[in-house]
């Protein structure tokens, strides 16, 4: 769910994951923290919000929280990627359309 919620973030800037990676640019989790608070149950529908915690670099953190339809807090979680050049392997800073979107 914190995966779909990351990829929304990025379509609400009009920017699409799998072009990210068409132009040589993946986004591996390097860190991943869940905090689990209350359990869902089969056909719940859930909210994931999805809040960029700093001004990404070469490293891009999230934060999540999870709700269910009547608003109770389910999940609370934190999520670090790095920005990687698909061809080299090798960590590359964050896109600069990506920056502008942002307002950096």
């Amino acid at each position: 769910f914190m995966e779909m919620g990351r990829v929304e973030w990025l379509r609400s800037l009009g920017i699409s994951y799998k072009n990210m990676e068409e132009n040589g640019v993946m986004l591996p989790v390097i860190s991943l923290e869940m905090k689990f608070k209350k359990s869902a149950v089969y056909d719940d529908l859930i909210t994931v919000v999805t809040t960029l915690k700093k001004k990404p670099s070469v490293r891009i953190e999230f934060d999540y929280q999870i709700f269910n339809e009547n608003e109770e807090l389910l999940v609370e979680g934190n999520t670090v990627l790095a920005f990687v050049n698909m061809a080299s392997k090798r960590p590359i800073r964050c896109p600069e359309y990506l920056l502008k979107k942002l307002g950096y």
